[in-house]
């Protein structure tokens, strides 16, 4: 079985497995937004408060991206590296950078829980949160934060999971922990009178299950790569070049968080709780829409790392080519939706019809480009699958640094609505990054395929070194 599975990456069809390991991670990437979205759904409808109790959840979201950003610095530059590394032969590197990254996890678990229970409702009010929501907001995360290590467990290590090419595992992950806080949100919610505390509760017993599943998968004789006491032991010289591959999507969700944070303090400024509370439920729907593009994403980083390290030129660029399709495709769906039905979203986190009105006028400019944004992240997240840091790196602080936080506070001056003017932040940012995305990644992506190709024709020459790249 391990030795099919691993083998499948380099010889098996490429629509076929992009397929087979998309599919898992799609599901489990839309599973994953219950977690918050089935919470903010129970909380929404809290008798008598629940549009208070949903703004000042709402302003827990950066807090959450920030926990979770630091399982994708870990995670999401330890798992491509992984899969080069059985790419080229090597499974014995492979285990220790999963050693070496789990161990890492742990670290940063205590370290973030510690720092939140000393400043973070400090850290609430300065995310936006009012006198009439900070109340609900610490409630929320007083509690959520002791499940820290949970959630760095369970998404770090998960994506070793999917790198071994074990999707349906990955899903399972997912879905266990989702099915757990779909059930257990009601009971304590509203069974138990806790509220938002009770919400809080039930993700974080939740995501305690999904820790435990794949902690003893990865210690099982079930994986191809498993956890071994002699890897925890950290290492600089392997978890380092992990951390430098995973800083893009580590910049991506903690400048993610930030941007939430500038978004929420603009609003709140310039249109008041309501437009607050709008904004958690764009958000949310803007998670539904990028998910699955991640997983979509997730799906082809196995194939394309694994072939990268192989020196299979041919199998990455076709890899590529579909997985842009793939992505461009359900960004346009995606789009639709919010343009033409967008009700469709709202209904479920609010039944208050001035928020809801509101909102409806806001996701149409605030989702207005989004149907490029495919383009973006398969490119961005195919920079970080052939283990090129640099530009990676660069192309998530373009959108989300040098772009985004500039327009959300410049163009509420320039526009003669200040608060559409906010919400045009996203857009305008999406376009220009897009186009400069696509224009990198042509110049780059022909340069390494370029020297994928000289790599195999010098080694299938008499005397030539087999395995192709080196230095990754």
């Amino acid at each position: 079985m391990k030795q099919s599975n691993t083998a499948d990456l380099g010889t098996g069809s490429v629509g076929k497995l992009l397929f087979s390991l998309s599919v898992p991670a799609i599901l489990a990437q839309l599973i994953n937004v219950l977690y918050n979205m089935v919470d903010r759904m129970y909380i929404g409808h809290i008798a008598d408060v629940g549009a208070d109790a949903l703004t000042g959840v709402g302003v827990t979201m950066p807090v959450i991206l920030c926990i979770s950003a630091f399982a994708a610095l870990v995670s999401m530059g330890g798992a491509p590296r992984a899969s080069i590394m059985m790419g080229k032969g090597n499974p014995e590197e492979a285990e220790r950078i999963l050693g070496n990254c789990t161990a890492t996890l742990v670290l940063l678990s205590v370290i973030l829980t510690a720092g939140f229970q000393f400043f973070g409702r400090d850290v609430l009010m300065a995310f936006g949160a009012s006198e009439n929501t900070i109340g609900y907001a610490w409630a929320y995360m007083q509690i959520y934060s002791f499940g820290t290590v949970f959630v760095q467990m369970a998404l770090g290590l998960n994506a070793f999971i999917t790198a071994q090419g074990f999707a349906r595992t990955s899903m399972l992950t997912v879905l266990i922990g989702a099915v757990c806080n779909t059930v257990l949100d009601p009971i304590f919610i509203f069974g138990f009178d806790m509220g938002v505390r009770g919400a809080a509760l039930a993700t974080i017993i939740s995501q305690g299950i999904s820790c435990v599943w794949v902690v003893k998968f990865l210690l099982s004789r079930r994986t191809t790569l498993r956890i071994r006491r002699r890897n925890l032991r950290l290492s600089p010289h392997v978890i380092l070049p992990c951390l430098a591959l995973g800083l893009a999507p580590f910049i991506m969700q903690l400048t993610e968080s930030i941007i939430m944070v500038c978004f929420n303090t603009s609003l709140l400024k310039y249109g008041g709780d309501l437009a607050v509370g709008a904004m958690a439920i764009l958000m949310s729907v803007m998670q539904f829409a990028m998910l699955p593009l991640q997983g979509l994403t997730q799906g082809g980083q196995p194939i394309i790392s694994y072939n990268f390290g192989a020196g299979k030129a041919g199998r990455v660029r076709r890899t590529f080519k579909l997985l842009v399709v793939s992505c461009f495709a359900y960004s346009t769906v995606m789009w639709a939706v919010s343009m033409f039905v967008p009700h469709l979203f709202i209904t479920l986190f609010t039944e208050n019809a001035q928020l809801s009105a509101f909102t409806v006028w806001a996701i149409h400019i605030y989702m207005a480009a989004a149907l490029l944004f495919g383009i973006q992240i398969a490119c961005q997240q195919t920079f970080i699958a052939l283990g090129n840091a640099k530009v990676s790196v660069f192309l998530a602080l373009l959108r989300k640094v040098i772009l985004i936080i500039p327009l959300i506070y410049l163009l509420p001056h320039i526009v003669p609505d200040p608060v559409m003017g906010v919400f045009l932040a996203e857009p305008v940012s999406d376009l220009i990054a897009v186009c400069t995305t696509a224009v990198t990644f042509v110049v780059v992506f022909r340069k390494t395929l370029r020297g994928m190709d000289a790599a195999q024709e010098e080694a299938s020459e008499p005397g030539g070194e087999p395995g192709g790249l080196q230095g990754i």
